[in-house]
């Protein structure tokens, strides 16, 4: 079951360097599927964090929100860029930040209750009342991880960018690629596994 998880991390090229630590305390290069998508080439990239993939050019999509980060946009992508490279034998799509501590093992045994070959979207949202209540307490929460079927991933990487015009005006890449999921009808299956922890809400 390992070998069918896919992990994806979005990053920077600012970050990277620095964050790729968080990356490394998870991702073993001889067992682990994982890929890194950044904005471009970082200054360096270690030989023990996954391979990087640079992101493709998001800037003709509308991003409306005053004060926001347009970066959200590119990061969303990452999910239809993700599912395009046709990889192997991959049944799940995980996606997290660079920040983000996966449990591999724990992951892949709850994603084995699960049948790939049905529309699941896997997560938990935030720990922080305030943050459910003003996104959705539906919507998985990036930081924490989330994961994605590859029956419904491949459903949402061909919709994903004609979904992401119609909501220039949110704030972040998790908000869009929920809002794009609830459009075909996927509710969020919940998982306390996937938990985000942001020390500014404790």
């Amino acid at each position: 079951m390992r070998r069918h998880v896919l992990f994806t991390v979005a990053s920077s090229s600012l970050s990277w360097p620095h964050r790729q630590s968080y990356v490394q305390l998870w991702y073993k290069p001889k067992s682990t599927r994982a890929l890194a998508f950044l904005d471009k080439l970082p200054v360096n990239s270690s030989s023990l964090s996954p391979p990087v993939v640079i992101s493709g050019d998001a800037s003709g999509f509308p991003y409306t929100l005053q004060g926001g980060l347009r970066s959200a946009i590119r990061v969303a992508r990452v999910v239809k860029e993700a599912v395009d490279r046709n990889e192997s034998d991959v049944r799940w799509f995980v996606f997290g930040d660079d920040d983000t501590v996966f449990f591999v093992e724990n992951v892949v045994r709850v994603l084995s209750k699960y049948d790939h070959d049905r529309w699941f979207y896997v997560g938990s949202n935030s720990e922080s009342y305030e943050q459910n209540s003003m996104y959705s307490f539906e919507m998985a929460f990036g930081g924490g991880g989330f994961a994605i079927s590859y029956s419904l991933a491949k459903i949402l990487a061909r919709v994903l960018d004609s979904c992401l015009r119609r909501y220039g005006f949110l704030y972040g890449s998790d908000a869009r690629i929920y809002s794009c999921i609830a459009e075909l009808g996927v509710t969020l299956t919940h998982e306390p596994g996937f938990h985000q922890l942001a020390l500014a809400f404790l």
